[in-house]
């Protein structure tokens, strides 16, 4: 066992000793189709007894995975913008909503993205928005609430609960993935360290506790190793203070 997995399951006792809960959720991002790797996602989810808000690219969704969401019991899926389309200049991070985009054209697509997903998902739809690569312009928050969103979700701690009137911030803190090396597991010392750091926080009262923590994942993309600790990263939080969070708000 590494440090960082001693100092986790250390955090995580004095959490149950001094009886505190923690909202745990799990977001996975860039869902288009019933594949193998989300039929394994699924199989996790049951096991553990976890929603998974699946972020679906509204353009490129096929009608084959309302199908699967509406067998599962676990899944649930909210937008993922609109085309999972950089539109940032070359020299800027990516992103599909970022400032750089005329803001009626990126709710324009926004306003598609929710419209294509309700026609294929119903009720089973949860009206989140999911901006690519967790980046979107603050001169859209104040309009999303009036296109039915009712949440936002991106990547951080989050500085309010609301991210405008009407608009949850839900966001998502823990990435396994090494996105700048080989896109295998990231090291677990870097994952972990941050991890007990914000929960120590939480604890002690210096970070908001009752924001809900969030693993992100990527299906798609998933090596043994990834799924691998995923799978212990949940079991440990889960049979400790973590208690699943799943975002029941309805559209309209």
């Amino acid at each position: 066992m590494t440090n960082g997995w001693d100092a986790l399951d250390a955090e995580l006792t004095l959490w149950s000793r001094e009886g505190l809960h923690l909202p745990l959720w799990w977001r996975d991002d860039d869902a288009v189709a019933p594949t193998a790797a989300l039929g394994r996602l699924e199989d996790l989810a049951g096991q553990l007894d976890m929603p998974v808000h699946l972020a679906v690219i509204p353009r490129a969704a096929e009608a084959e995975l309302a199908g699967a969401v509406r067998r599962s019991r676990h899944l649930v899926p909210v937008v993922h913008g609109w085309a999972h389309v950089n539109h940032a200049p070359a020299e800027a991070k990516k992103s599909e909503f970022g400032s750089t985009r005329p803001v009626d054209a990126a709710l324009n697509e926004a306003e598609q993205g929710i419209a294509r997903l309700k026609a294929l998902f119903g009720p089973d739809l949860r009206p989140m928005f999911v901006p690519p690569w967790n980046r979107i312009s603050a001169a859209m928050l104040p309009w999303l609430a009036g296109l039915d969103y009712a949440a936002v979700s991106t990547f951080g701690p989050r500085k309010r609960a609301q991210a405008a009137p009407g608009l949850l911030q839900i966001n998502t803190h823990i990435d396994p993935v090494d996105w700048h090396g080989d896109r295998s597991l990231l090291d677990s010392e870097l994952i972990l360290a941050p991890l007990v750091a914000q929960l120590q926080a939480r604890r002690a009262g210096s970070a908001e506790r009752a924001e809900p923590l969030g693993l992100l994942t990527h299906h798609l993309i998933h090596d043994e190793k990834i799924w691998a600790f995923c799978e212990t990263l949940l079991r440990r939080l889960l049979d400790g203070p973590a208690r699943p969070w799943r975002f029941d708000e309805r559209i309209g």
